[in-house]
């Protein structure tokens, strides 16, 4: 191989660095009843019993020495603000890219709650320590914590950055593995994650893919076919209402989507979002709305 090596950029400083919360200037505004919220107290909770987790990320204002631009972590530091925190350590992004720290970073879905509860009784913090940061009973500590027993890797790797709430890992515990990844594929596909549509699924799988606790008895079996039956009606009226939508919007959702992408990659440019933050502060508002949309399409059922 010739030529000279290359050089790889670090995203950030190689060392942190404590700032006062007034050296920030945050780049986006927190929305309205965010305080209000059930995360947002979570979240505070768990700053006072156990501190930050993880860093807010900021970088240098290039005209503004002591100045430094939020990029990830507002909530963080809302609640810092509120604790009567007034110093944080923050990593400092060398690069220009604002739009990557995005808030959908810190959303926390069940599988990897459970890797993080895991994790801290690994290390010793007790159960009790761990309800109160999450706002949580012990025993919901406790269940988190073995909501993936008995669920095969495969099915978990699949679910990993699902919304799928506890519900549906006990309803896939009473199915095989094999039938688990098919069940876990499915939702994915329809995107559908509630426990109402596992329950269905797990109706629809045959007796010899489930283990033997989860087994129909025989008085049963009927029940079970006439919920089967129900259950394919309502799947080709569900596909033919999709089909219907699609032909429909299919063209307005294709122009949508390209602005919406337009508009994040905009966002990307960070001289672009000092520029409205400074000058035109609520489009930069509204902006980041559009770009922080998760689907232009009809959302999915929300999970239970």
């Amino acid at each position: 191989m010739t030529g000279e090596a290359k050089t790889i950029k670090l995203a950030f400083e190689a060392e942190g660095i404590h700032l006062q919360l007034s050296q920030l200037v945050p780049l986006k505004t927190t929305r309205p009843g965010t305080k209000e919220s059930k995360k947002y107290a979570q979240i505070l909770r768990s700053v006072k019993a156990i501190g930050l987790v993880e860093a807010p990320v900021v970088s240098r204002d290039p005209t503004n020495p002591g100045i430094f631009f939020l990029l990830d972590g507002h909530v963080r530091i809302e609640a810092l603000k509120d604790l009567g925190i007034d110093q944080v350590e923050c990593l400092i992004a060398t690069d220009d890219e604002t739009y990557t720290y995005n808030k959908r970073i810190n959303r926390l879905v069940p599988v990897q709650e459970h890797r993080m509860v895991v994790r801290a009784i690994q290390r010793g913090v007790p159960e009790e320590q761990i309800a109160e940061a999450l706002g949580l009973e012990v025993t919901s500590v406790r269940r988190r914590a073995r909501m993936l027993d008995g669920i095969c890797p495969e099915a978990v790797q699949l679910l990993t950055n699902a919304p799928c709430p506890f519900r549906v890992f006990d309803i896939l515990r009473q199915m095989r593995s094999i039938r688990q990844i098919e069940a876990a594929e499915l939702m994915l596909g329809q995107q559908n994650f509630t426990a109402v549509f596992a329950r269905a699924l797990l109706v629809a799988t045959a007796e010899n893919q489930l283990v033997p606790e989860a087994r129909s008895k025989p008085q049963e079996a009927s029940s079970a076919k006439e919920q089967i039956t129900r259950l394919e009606r309502e799947l080709v009226s569900l596909q033919s209402q999709i089909k219907s939508v699609e032909d429909d919007y299919g063209i307005d959702n294709l122009h949508l989507t390209v602005a919406k992408g337009y508009v994040a990659k905009l966002l990307g440019n960070a001289r672009v979002v000092r520029w409205l933050a400074q000058n035109r502060h609520e489009y930069l508002t509204e902006l980041q709305s559009v770009a922080e949309i998760e689907s232009v399409a009809p959302t999915a059922i929300a999970a239970e």
